[in-house]
């Protein structure tokens, strides 16, 4: 029973758990914003629909439209989500900013990590 409440209380299943939460809420989202998309689409030039094309009497019309959902969608969370995300990432962590120098007690510390990963027992 420890080990399973161990499991439970690991850092990265929360995590795992809280992502998947908001992962499904944004999913929410961006679905209703397809749909809001879809009708702006159709009071402009007709609803792209195309699940009644059965070309050689192959269901190819739902693939179609679930393919342009698939753009617009991809394109909302691309432009909506990833870009101003990288942008503020890059914007808070300076590019002037560089990986501190290593002291002389590190490079010590790291040949002797070196020097005991190749020492035979």
């Amino acid at each position: 029973m420890k080990g399973f409440k161990e499991f439970l209380m690991r850092g990265n299943l929360v995590e795992l758990a809280v992502a998947f939460v908001i992962g499904a809420s944004f999913a929410t989202v961006v679905e209703s914003f397809t749909a809001m998309f879809m009708d702006i689409l159709g009071k402009l030039g007709g609803t792209p629909d195309f699940s009644k094309f059965n070309p050689g009497g192959i269901s190819v019309g739902p693939f179609l439209t679930a393919l342009v959902a698939f753009i617009i969608i991809a394109f909302v969370v691309y432009f909506g989500v990833v870009l101003p995300y990288t942008k503020a990432k890059e914007h808070f962590h300076k590019s002037g900013e560089e990986t501190p120098e290593i002291t002389k007690t590190e490079e010590l510390l790291a040949e002797n990590r070196d020097v005991l990963k190749t020492r035979t027992v």
